[in-house]
């Protein structure tokens, strides 16, 4: 529901300049009520790299309005080198933003319409930030919501999964490297404009050839992850994802091993605020943060802390389908966790498939198919589109599989499921990738949860070891965490392939593994009456949305502002079935900005591939104003591969 009322009438200061100590001014746009220099409010920080006068126009008017309507001053602030902000952007999440961070909070807090209390909130990079900053403990900073994120750069972030890089590594790299050559907006920082761009230009770093520089677990990916020391935050924090998100298992981390006043939920959307976010049900997410800031930042007892730790969405069996408006289910609740009464529910591989009692397995070797892997969809789906994993019987087809019988009774799990093997390969590095998938009656197969393991990681990502070929392993591979049933007559079935294409990239030789021995524990929770019991989620309020024009396709005008968009991209990937140095990836786009007489274009395109030895990265980038080239540049790299 779009509400346009509010108790408080606002205001908005379009663009103001927040100073740091070196002399670089960060721009920022505030909403915040009339009446805020009288009556002072909390402030709530979002604080982004996507330029809050073109990239993030059509959320922010959802909601930041909305805040300041309920008496919060609503800021959004441009990172350093972003935006209509000065400076250089390096990389994501680098210490710079984060101390720059520290200095916008405290300028928030001295400002006359601000009550000294400020709170953080975003959603992935803005719900990374809001923890990598909690963990420096700026007095103004009284808790944060983060939202789709993680605690573990390499564990859980779009880069590596299990130690295989993912592909969603190239797509995010390619993605950052065209929207960091924006320049800012004329008619906000004036005539300066244009030296601005030009040195963010010359300067534009190839993150994705930093990011394939750092294969293992090091200091690189330390720094940023809470997870280092869950101790360092010291104020309430609530986590929010959704379980088709690709960040969804740092929420049972942050829930289990901060010890502030805490809070998680979980329900059954993609990449996306709960109150937009598909699939549904969406929820009033706006309101259920008002709640949370109400507690923390105003002192009010709304009875949000009076709550279960976690609220989560319980996802009824669906079949299976790239896309989903909807999912069916229910909302379940744990006071804490791990919750109290999961039991584990252990299955062993054997001839017989996936049995409760131990029995025999014949060695069984598995070497896929490079291509397994087209039912996979997105490592992180936005759910907009047919980014979902589909029907898995194609995969399943090619893979090692393990089923059980038909079931006689309903089994609803809740967390990580865990599969240990015992196993042995022919190469010193291969991936196993782990499919857990709920059968349908007539063989639809829908993916529950899937983990991965680059076998040369099976002992920790700090310091992987090749194996030796013929040495049989102990692995253990933990699946991402989910809330799912398994309904009668369905089977549950697990999947092993060694290729996972488009999902991670190959190992760098073909590698057959053997499966001697396994077992599957999964997380069984019983329904409670107090599910029943629990008080419905209210519906999805927002502000108005921001008046866009479709001036052709692939071109949006922001009618307030004049500003035509324009985005065009092209993105191919390949592979051939026996050939794991063929695999490919390519990002072409073209943005155009135009108002009246000034137009900007910026074209970029990379391209990865690999032999056995390298990960290779060639990459151009052309920006013109009018139409004059301005710049042009072009990156050529080999970077080794390190049991990768």
């Amino acid at each position: 529901m779009i509400v346009t009322e509010f108790p408080r009438r606002i205001r908005e200061i379009e663009h103001t300049l927040i100073p740091l100590r070196d002399g670089t001014k960060l721009a920022a746009r505030i909403w915040l009520p009339t009446d805020a220099i009288g009556n002072p409010v909390p402030a709530i920080l979002e604080y982004l790299p996507y330029r809050k006068r073109t990239g993030t126009y059509d959320r922010d008017a959802l909601m930041h309005p909305y805040l300041a309507g309920h008496g919060y001053a609503a800021v959004r602030v441009d990172i350093r080198g972003c935006g209509e902000s000065d400076g250089l952007l390096s990389d994501e999440y680098a210490r710079q933003e984060q101390d720059d961070a520290l200095e916008v909070i405290a300028w928030l807090a001295t400002q006359p319409w601000c009550s000294g209390a400020v709170g953080m909130m975003g959603i992935s990079w803005g719900g990374f930030n809001a923890l990598q900053v909690a963990a420096r403990r700026p007095p103004a900073l009284k808790a944060i919501i983060t939202v789709c994120s993680t605690d573990d750069r390499y564990r859980d972030d779009v880069h590596y999964m299990g130690g295989a890089p993912l592909r969603a590594n190239f797509g995010w790299g390619s993605f950052l490297f065209g929207a960091m050559c924006h320049p800012p907006d004329p008619a906000l920082v004036g005539d300066r404009w244009r030296a601005m761009w030009l040195e963010r230009l010359n300067h534009l770093p190839l993150f994705l050839e930093l990011w394939l520089r750092h294969q293992w677990r090091d200091g690189y990916w330390k720094h940023g992850s809470v997870c280092e020391d869950y101790s360092a935050i010291q104020c309430p924090v609530y986590a929010v994802g959704g379980w088709t998100d690709g960040y969804t298992n740092s929420i049972p981390r942050l829930l289990s091993h901060l010890t502030v006043p805490r809070k998680g939920l979980i329900g059954p959307w993609a990449h996306g605020y709960p109150h937009t976010a598909r699939p549904g049900p969406q929820v009033g997410f706006l309101q259920d943060a008002l709640r949370w800031w109400d507690h923390w930042l105003k002192g009010i007892d709304t009875g949000t802390m009076n709550e279960p730790m976690l609220r989560a969405w319980m996802a009824e069996s669906v079949r299976p389908a790239p896309y989903h408006e909807t999912l069916p289910g229910r909302w379940i609740a744990e006071p804490s966790w791990p919750p109290p009464g999961i039991a584990v529910h252990q299955l062993f591989l054997t001839d017989d498939g996936l049995r409760a009692d131990s029995a025999r397995l014949t060695p069984r070797a598995v070497c896929s198919p490079q291509t397994l892997g087209n039912s996979g969809g997105a490592w992180c789906p936005f759910g907009q589109s047919a980014d979902q994993a589909g029907d898995q019987r194609e995969d399943d087809a090619r893979s090692l599989v393990f089923e059980t019988q038909p079931l006689d009774a309903r089994i609803e799990i809740l967390g990580a499921p865990v599969v240990i093997l015992e196993i042995a390969a022919d190469k010193p590095i291969a991936n196993l990738i782990v499919r857990l998938c709920d059968v349908h009656p007539d063989g639809a197969s829908l993916r529950v949860s899937y983990g991965i393991l680059n076998l040369a990681h099976r002992d920790g990502h700090e310091m992987p070891a090749p194996l030796i070929p013929g040495r049989r392993y102990r692995v253990r591979i933990q699946l991402n965490d989910a809330g799912a049933v398994f309904p009668v007559g369905h089977t549950i079935r697990v999947a092993l392939s060694t290729s996972y294409w488009p999902m991670i990239w190959p190992s760098p030789e073909e590698a057959t593994v053997t499966v001697f021995g396994g077992t599957l524990d999964l997380p069984v929770r019983t329904p409670t009456v107090a599910d029943a019991l629990l008080a419905p989620l209210p519906s999805p309020e927002t502000a108005a949305p921001e008046p866009t024009t479709a001036v052709r396709q692939g071109v949006v005008r922001v009618d307030r502002l004049g500003l035509e968009l324009g985005t065009e991209s092209d993105f191919t990937s390949h592979i051939s079935e026996d050939d794991p140095h063929s695999a490919v990836a390519e990002m072409r786009q073209s943005q155009t900005i135009a108002r009246g007489e000034w137009r900007i274009l910026i074209e970029t395109q990379i391209r990865m591939s690999c032999t056995q030895d390298a990960f290779l990265l060639r990459a151009t980038m052309r920006a013109c104003e009018g139409d004059a080239e301005v710049c042009r540049r072009e990156w050529d790299y080999s970077i080794p591969r390190r049991s990768a």
